[in-house]
Parts: structure tokens; sequence; C-alpha cells
């Protein structure tokens, strides 16, 4: 599909845009001639994205979602607004199941184009996860709010400056043995690119994709262990993977400090793939690119000898 000059000039609000996903849905709309703002807690996250504006063409706004004064003056003036803000800490209610509602609300009576709300795969108002059911009662408040506006549930999100990867390719880089919290957990990996390309054609068409919720999940369905499998062999190295019972993830889960939290091993034990009840990629148009795609090239900075080091380390392993 060719790129649409619909955003040139036009004022779009993103919230979270400092983020990881945001920062590639403010490269998309910064090409795309948009006038952007950034609202967030620490916009300066976001400074990155300063070469690629035009002089005017981008702004910052410090805002606190979870007031609503902050939240209209971060609106005011837009014509597109973007809902990117997720967290696994603090008080997810208020971040993700309240404040959602109020951006709506105040969107719509500003009379926005458009507003994409980005969940994610498995809400569910019923969960033991409090990020669940937050994410549950964000898309009701804003489909309550803003009834044309846009959900997109996203499975796990990867790229080559995520906190997933990384995190894992850093363990097997430098680790013997590791273990594999729900090793048969199904995820459906989706590349960043085509979340942020997602969220630009809802953008464009409020007509056509407005009151829909949109799974997006990746080509291919892979558990824990292959995940892991994969990026030890992106890697060339040889590393011993330890399948732990549910029991001892659980307990892990629940200590203070550790990189896994409880609501986090909860959603990973219950996997991420799309149901197959709502539209996806293919209703958008996207061809979601996969992991294998990406893998060895990202993997380059873990291997001993960087991009000399793949031979020599399956040699020596």
């Amino acid at each position: 599909m060719a790129k649409s000059d619909l955003f040139q000039d036009k004022l779009v609000t993103v919230f979270g845009g400092g983020g990881f996903i945001g920062n590639y849905v403010a490269q998309s709309l910064l090409e795309r001639g948009a006038r952007l703002r950034i609202a967030s807690r620490n916009p300066e996250n976001g400074f990155s994205l300063k070469p690629l504006a035009n002089l005017g063409q981008l702004q910052f706004a410090r805002c606190d979602i979870t007031n609503e004064a902050s939240v209209a003056a971060a609106i005011d003036g837009a014509s597109y607004v973007v809902n990117l803000v997720g967290t696994f800490d603090g008080d997810q209610s208020k971040v993700m199941g309240e404040a959602p509602s109020t951006m709506a609300k105040l969107a719509a009576q500003a009379d926005v184009k458009a507003f994409v709300h980005v969940s994610a795969i498995g809400p569910d108002a019923n969960s033991s996860a409090e990020y669940a059911r937050a994410k549950a009662q964000g898309e009701e408040s804003v489909a309550a709010a803003f009834p044309k506006a846009t959900i997109l549930r996203p499975s796990i999100v990867f790229g080559k400056d995520d906190n997933f990867l990384n995190m894992f390719g850093s363990m097997i880089a430098n680790l013997p043995a590791l273990p594999v919290f729900a090793p048969e957990a199904k995820l459906q990996l989706v590349f960043v690119d085509d979340v942020a390309e997602a969220v630009l054609r809802t953008l464009e068409d409020p007509a056509k994709h407005g009151g829909k919720t949109f799974e997006l999940g990746g080509p291919e369905q892979l558990s824990m262990m292959e995940i892991n499998q994969r990026i030890a062999a992106a890697q060339g190295r040889s590393r011993k993977f330890i399948a732990m019972p549910d029991g001892a993830s659980a307990l892990f889960a629940a200590l203070p400090g550790t990189p896994m939290s409880r609501d986090q091993w909860t959603l990973l034990k219950l996997g991420s793939v799309t149901s197959g009840d709502h539209p996806g990629f293919k209703e958008l148009g996207i061809e979601p690119k996969p992991l294998g795609l990406f893998l060895d090239k990202w993997m380059v900075r873990y291997r001993k000898f960087g991009r000399f080091g793949l031979s020599n380390e399956r040699a020596s392993s």
C-alpha cells in the first residue's frame, strides 16, 4: 500500500510515545509528514527522535495521564490520538484502566478524527493478573467514551532494541545452563514495525477500522523453549535448557527483585496467540514478518567474536 499524505501537517498526539513501540510509531508518523506531540511522564526518553524531524514537526509534552487537565493539554489541537501506555508496575488499574477513559473522553470532546488504543492479547476482567484486568477495563472504557476508537491487541512485540529478545540473548550468552519458565507456552511474537504500521493504517481510515478490535500476531507460533533454542542457535552457542515445573516458576515470580513478576508469569503460562475471533494483519493489508528474518543479525552482538564468531563458536561448542 502506498504511503498516504493524509497526515501531512496534521497534529498527532501519542501518549507513551517515548517508549519502545512509541519510537517506531513516531518514526512512521514523522516520515509521513505528521506534526507529532510526544506526551509522556518522561518525554526526554523520546529525544532520540529529534534528528528525524523537520523544524517545528516534533514537540514534547510532559504529561501525567492520571490528571485530566494534563491529558487535555496534550490533546489540545490534535487531529489524531494514539495511546501506547502500558506497564507492569505501580497502579496498573489507574494507568491502563482509568486513564485511557480520560484520554478517549477528551479526544471525543475535542472532535479528533481517530483514536487508536493499543492494548494486548488476552485482556480479562476476571483474571488473577492485575495487568489483564486493567487492559480489559481500559478497552471497555475507551469503547464507551469513543465508540469509533480502534483497539489493537498485539502479542509480545519484538525488535532489535526490545527488552524480550535482548534479555534472553544476554542470559544465553553468559550462562551455560538456563531455566525455561512455561516451556510449552505458545507465543505469536510480532515485529514492532508491523505494529507501528497497523497503528497508522487504522488511523488513516477510521470509517473502515473505527469501532473494531484487531488482534496482531506474527506468522508463527513458537514455544518458550523454541524461542530460547533459536536465540542460542543464532549466537552459535550450545546451551542446556531446563524446563521448569509450574510450581517452581510461580515461586520464583513471587520473589522480590526477580526479572519476572507474578503477573508476567501468570500471563506467560497462558501464552499469547491470536484467538481468531477478531480481524488482524490480513484485514489491514499487512504481511507480518517472522522472527527468523532478523534474529541472526540481531544476535551478532552476543557472539564471542561478533560477526566473525558464529563458525568459531559452533566449532568449539
